[in-house]
């Protein structure tokens, strides 16, 4: 499992690792949603199939689908490509920027959302979430949770009676009862957003129609969607700075970088050359992404992610880094931030999501001006080109309560039409930098956030809605060029996986096959079980049901040709 942080500005803040999913495996079975374009189709497919297994196509997909609408209220100083996000070095004074809801479309009317958040939940009637409130016409009571066990709070939540009016649902907690509950608690948007009726919310119609593809639950378009770029959001980090200082290149092979971690490791100075380097290694060997893009075709025939050799030999090379001494003790013990030791020269390179760039950045170069972190690009173990796949086109949602009238249902709809402003706008200046005066201060083009901004303006609103991908860090134009830059390099190399841009439900009898993979995989790189172990994993997962699934992934695929664009 990876990390998943939005890359659209300020978002969560890091934990340094990624959510955690496990337990709520445990406790219910997992179910994967599925959207595609192809024949109709909205089946059970199998024995004792439920009636939300399949995924829905065709002329009924396209039904149901917003129109697209671009925006042309402001051209980025650097555009998208190759799946990027678009990119925005500059701050403009708020006299010059443009208006994208020129009227506010909320009628006043109260409502709860309930959605993570990662840090302390700010005080009730703060002036952020006044001031939000006000423009859009809304009064919001927010039914915050944090971030890390959300899983289990939106799991308890969903299974009662008691279902707030709006719900912020990451994809990543797509797991157990959730699934269905979507599909079977929230209402139908179709009515309010559908073909041209999105044209009453012209935020919401420029967001790309990839997004709305992936917001199609049970046969109904349910969700508003947070779009996110296509390219990886893990990248492998190293210290520029130091790198240089030392006549140094970052590494363009496998090998060399083993070689590299040789000269640089130094335990006795207490100086690693790296922090856990595995989610890195998938994209490096080109491993499968995880579920349900976890297939693909050889000579005909579909094979499984821990099917692969490509998947062992990731495992085998990190295993590799860790059985060297390269990695910090602290990754072995699954403790710590690699990426604070990386700031503080004790690990030369690691990975996380790419949102970690800006957060050590900001933070580092208030006290050292000449501070430089990068990411360095991807690389095939050959030192060839890598094979890399394609993330969702979005991955986080809200839904609204089947139970809320159509003055709710509208609000909700104001609200996420005034949080999907573009960059350059009044509204999303407001979303993401608060009050100006009271929570940023804006000098040289240069926007601030002070103590006030830190503890009230950060990701809860975004969640409501989101304009398409971008990347906008005024303070550190560098960054922003830098974290884009990378974005499209990667996205050359970025082909779609099977399945791609589909929300699949799977049967909940296979809820299991992929259970001890993540544990597995950990104790593998670091020493405690061998790669043997999990090739025997693979094979009993395949008798264990994995060839059964198998058949009904052939079935999808033979019924949707397999893509959802």
């Amino acid at each position: 499992m990876t990390p998943n942080a939005p890359s659209t500005g300020p978002g969560p803040r890091s934990t340094g690792s990624g959510p955690n999913r496990r337990a709520f495996l445990a406790s219910s079975g997992l179910a994967v949603l599925a959207v595609a374009g192809g024949t109709p189709l909205l089946t059970a497919c199998g024995a004792g199939g439920s009636k939300n297994e399949g995924t829905t196509t065709g002329k009924k997909l396209k039904d149901l689908l917003p129109a697209y609408v671009a925006s042309g209220l402001v051209t980025p100083d650097i555009p998208a490509k190759n799946g990027s996000a678009a990119g925005f070095t500059k701050a403009l004074p708020a006299a010059e920027l443009r208006t994208s809801v020129p009227e506010r479309l909320g009628t006043g009317a109260g409502f709860t959302v309930m959605s993570p958040i990662w840090g302390n939940v700010p005080q009730r009637g703060n002036p952020y979430w006044t001031a939000m409130d006000e423009a859009a016409g809304v009064r919001v009571t927010w039914r915050n949770q944090q971030g890390d066990t959300y899983g289990q709070k939106l799991g308890a939540v969903l299974a009662s009676s008691s279902v707030p009016d709006a719900v912020v649902v990451p994809g990543w907690e797509l797991t157990g009862k959730i699934p269905s509950a979507v599909a079977n608690k929230f209402a139908d948007l179709g009515p309010y957003l559908s073909g041209d009726k999105v044209k009453k919310y012209p935020n919401l119609a420029a967001i790309p129609t990839g997004a709305w593809r992936r917001s199609v639950f049970g046969g109904k378009l349910r969700g508003l969607p947070m779009p996110s770029a296509t390219t990886p959001n893990i990248a492998p980090f190293h210290r520029t700075d130091l790198f240089a200082k030392e006549g140094l290149e970052a590494p363009t092979g496998a090998q060399e970088f083993y070689d590299l971690c040789k000269q640089l490791n130094a335990p006795r100075s207490k100086v690693w050359a790296c922090g856990d380097m595995t989610w890195a290694a998938w994209h490096i060997f080109g491993v499968l992404p995880e579920k349900p893009y976890y297939w693909k075709l050889v000579d005909g025939k579909l094979v499984n992610r821990y099917e692969t050799d490509e998947y062992l030999e990731a495992l085998e090379w990190s295993r590799r880094l860790y059985s060297a001494g390269f990695v910090h003790p602290d990754a072995k013990a699954e403790t710590g931030s690699a990426g604070d030791l990386c700031a503080a020269g004790k690990v030369w390179m690691y990975c996380h999501d790419l949102s970690d760039w800006y957060g050590k950045a900001t933070v580092q170069r208030v006290d050292d001006k000449n501070f430089r972190m990068e990411a360095f690009d991807y690389f095939a173990p050959d030192g060839g080109a890598p094979t890399l796949y394609a993330r969702p086109p979005a991955d986080i949602w809200t839904f609204i309560s089947e139970k809320a009238d159509e003055t709710t249902v509208r609000d909700i709809l104001a609200l996420a039409n005034f949080t999907a402003a573009p960059y350059g706008s009044k509204e999303q200046r407001l979303r993401m930098y608060g009050v100006e005066g009271i929570h940023h201060t804006l000098e040289d083009g240069v926007l601030t956030k002070n103590g006030k901004g830190n503890d009230e303006v950060f990701s809860t609103y975004e969640y409501l809605a989101s304009p398409a991908p971008f990347i906008a860090y005024a303070d550190l134009p560098d960054v922003t060029r830098g974290m884009v830059g990378w974005q499209q390099r990667q996205g050359a190399h970025t082909r779609k996986p099977l399945f791609h841009g589909m929300t699949i439900i799977e049967p909940t009898r296979y809820t299991e096959l992929n259970a001890e993979f993540e544990d597995l995989e950990k104790d593998v790189v670091r020493g405690r079980r061998r790669v043997s172990d999990v090739r025997q994993a693979a094979s009993d997962r395949k008798s264990g049901g994995g060839d059964e699934l198998r058949d009904w992934y052939r079935k999808l695929l033979d019924d949707t040709g397999g893509s959802a664009s």
